[in-house]
């Protein structure tokens, strides 16, 4: 079936002039861009988009970390594409996923880890709604 999900490109990797890259890794792997945008994260939309985090050890970390740069956010579609983009960008320690995948290929920490992939129908529904309302 085919589906829509999120695909985040965070500020290590928009830094560091990694967007192209990023991007053609997502299109030869089968996903059509449908949405695409440039944006900095607020805090509250680092609430709102992390909010099953609020009150964690590591929110305050990940929430800095993701207003200190630019976003490029990416709706993408394809056949069962939350799965399949899930197995592109790996594991979310960057040190242990699979050799070939965009974290361990851009990542550079747990934190610092190149991309965000929505991890079910639902989430993406919610986060393509955040970032594209």
């Amino acid at each position: 079936m085919k589906q829509n999900t999120l695909l985040l490109i965070k500020p290590n990797s928009t830094g560091k002039n990694q967007i192209g890259s990023i991007l053609k890794m997502v299109e030869e792997n089968g996903f059509v861009i449908e949405q695409l945008k440039m944006f900095k994260m607020d805090e509250e939309l680092a609430n709102a988009f992390y909010a099953e985090h609020l009150g964690k050890g590591f929110f305050e970390d990940l929430s800095a970390f993701m207003r200190s740069g630019k976003i490029v956010g990416v709706v993408l579609n394809r056949e069962d594409a939350i799965l399949k983009l899930r197995e592109l960008v790996g594991n979310t320690d960057c040190t242990i996923a699979a050799l070939g995948t965009i974290r361990a290929i851009y990542g550079v920490s747990k934190g610092e880890n190149a991309v965000h992939a929505s991890d079910s129908i639902e989430s993406a529904e919610r986060e393509i709604g955040l970032i594209f309302s």
